[in-house]
């Protein structure tokens, strides 16, 4: 029997049982949240993943279900020294397993290596690959060597005129003490 499996409605215990693939490639703007972080709309941009699942034997014999995912894309950023445009390219490459329930998954969590999530039968595979990508965001987005020079002084002569022209407060204060002997 060839089982039909949906990315965003997965079986994840069926489709560990059944060792079977998905993959796809869909537009970034597709994925809310990712292309919110985006410099620029990236209507060309494409998530290119796939979803590989696989049974195991636990620990108490029992089959557990695992998920090897693997997705990328080269999105759009903000350079944070230029400021102007930087493609970088965001690969995840990571193994997921799964347990019964939330408590189990927490618990399980904190005692191993890799992550731990909850089995289900509508399980959101595109929302871990959406979840996946934007933790691969770089906190500072960057050029290794920016196009253009990046000027490091910041001078404004509009500032520096409005300096020169307010009184020094240190000066207003001198006139306000009296003399000795008044």
């Amino acid at each position: 029997m060839n089982r039909e499996f949906v990315p965003t409605r997965l079986d994840v215990t069926g489709f560990a049982e059944a060792a079977a693939t998905l993959h796809g490639s869909d537009p970034v703007v597709g994925y809310a949240r990712l292309s919110a972080e985006l410099a620029e709309s990236a209507p060309d941009a494409q998530v290119a993943w796939t979803a590989q699942g696989e049974s195991r034997t636990g620990s108490d014999g029992a089959p557990v279900a695992w998920l090897h995912l693997h997705a990328e894309a080269t999105l759009p950023f903000v350079c944070q020294r230029c400021l102007g445009p930087v493609s970088l390219d965001l690969e995840v490459d990571r193994w997921f397993r799964f347990a019964a329930d939330e408590e189990a998954a927490a618990i399980e969590d904190e005692e191993s290596e890799e992550d731990v999530l909850v089995a289900a039968r509508d399980f959101d595979l595109k929302g871990l690959i959406e979840d996946e990508l934007l933790m691969e965001i770089p906190v500072t987005p960057r050029h290794d060597v920016c196009p253009e020079p990046v000027r490091l002084s910041a001078e404004d002569a509009d500032f520096e005129q409005a300096n020169e022209a307010r009184p020094n407060p240190f000066a207003v204060l001198g006139g306000l003490k009296k003399p000795k002997g008044e």
